[in-house]
């Protein structure tokens, strides 16, 4: 442990899920967190109900054998909301397949990405590439808590155990080993936007090492 932070991470306040509290209480508030979270600002009003909007195939995401990702508890048997966590899953998967394979410019990014955040994971991957670097090892994601602000907007909280989660030199394939703290343990609150197309792209993303509300 464990692997680097996202540069487009912040700590967050005292209050871990921000954006579930300021998108759950209102449209008013609404505008206040799209402030918040850095969410592009523009034509949401205009997207496709969610019985009229196309939904594409999406691509399959592989994984090196040596990475692996856990999502514990992320159905809720709701379609409409599995629709978001599993477009969120693939985010995540997308991610480490664009770092193991070293490629900022991956074409899933821009698919589950859009705005700040995919400059953010576009500029995340090549330091990554810069560095000479790469991950191994499996994170557990956990505690998902997802709130539906509008038909075509989410906000959704998560947590993360890197506890089994490393950095790896690209060359050697020799891991990171660090000594186990609260830091392995991640706390993320992201905002969620539904596209023309109907795939839930992350539009912010924020996230905080050693938050009480996910280590042990």
């Amino acid at each position: 442990m464990k692997r680097r932070s996202l540069p487009v991470a912040a700590a967050l306040t005292a209050t871990a899920a921000l954006l579930l509290t300021a998108c759950s209480s209102g449209d008013d508030k609404a505008g206040d967190n799209d402030k918040i979270a850095g969410a592009d600002q523009g034509g949401e009003a205009s997207s496709p109900s969610p019985r009229t909007a196309p939904s594409p195939e999406r691509p399959r995401i592989s994984l090196p054998g040596d990475v692996k990702n856990v999502f514990d508890g992320w159905t809720i048997g709701d379609p409409g909301k599995d629709a978001v966590l599993a477009d969120v899953k693939q985010r995540i998967n997308a991610t480490d397949a664009a770092i193991a394979a070293g490629d900022p410019d991956a074409e899933t990014l821009g698919l589950y990405y859009k705005g700040e955040a995919l400059v953010g994971v576009a500029e995340w991957v090549q330091g990554y590439v810069d560095d000479g670097k790469s991950i191994t090892g499996t994170v557990r994601f956990y505690k998902p808590d997802l709130v539906m602000v509008d038909k075509d907007t989410a906000a959704f909280a998560y947590c993360a155990d890197e506890t089994k989660a490393f950095d790896k030199d690209r060359k050697t394939g020799k891991a990171d080993q660090n000594a186990v703290t609260d830091d392995a343990y991640v706390a993320y609150n992201t905002r969620v936007e539904k596209n023309q197309d109907g795939v839930w792209q992350t539009s912010s993303l924020l996230s905080e090492r050693g938050n009480a509300k996910c280590t042990p």
